[in-house]
């Protein structure tokens, strides 16, 4: 793998996880493929427009979310790639006594399809580590 593909498919990665935290359609319009399939524990969204859905709901279910991108693996073969993306998802939860983070471990087993020139997912599996729940501790104001 060259220098540069392996940079565009982590850069897929981070464009996907800064979408995922602004809502962006169009960060995930530039990274995922039409047949993008994104599954994980008890759910698998098939298809780009469905999945584009999705970001409605995570703004649903959290105030907030950070998706940190880690460690990238992957293995080129001409125009498609398959790897394992190391991820630290944040999200944050209204609570009775106040926020509360839930954090979780993942692993995305990953595969990317070349379109134009382009590195774009074709599925992303995710593979629940662990989680991890805690209360967010407020600043006081200056």
């Amino acid at each position: 793998m060259n220098a540069s593909d392996w940079m565009a498919l982590r850069r897929s990665a981070e464009i996907y996880a800064r979408g995922a935290d602004r809502r962006s359609e169009a960060d995930w319009r530039a990274v995922l493929a039409d047949e993008i399939e994104i599954a994980g524990p008890g759910f698998s969204i098939a298809g780009l427009e469905a999945n584009l859905a999705s970001l409605a709901r995570l703004g649903e279910m959290f105030k907030a979310t950070r998706h940190l991108v880690h460690n990238q693996l992957a293995q080129i073969d001409g125009d498609r790639a398959k790897g394992e993306t190391y991820s630290t998802a944040e999200h944050r939860l209204a609570g009775e006594h106040g926020d509360m983070l839930l954090v979780w471990a993942i692993r995305y087993q990953d595969e990317w399809r070349r379109e134009a020139g382009t590195w774009r997912f074709t599925r992303r599996e995710l593979i629940l580590d662990w989680e991890e729940l805690r209360a967010l501790k407020e600043e006081p104001a200056p």
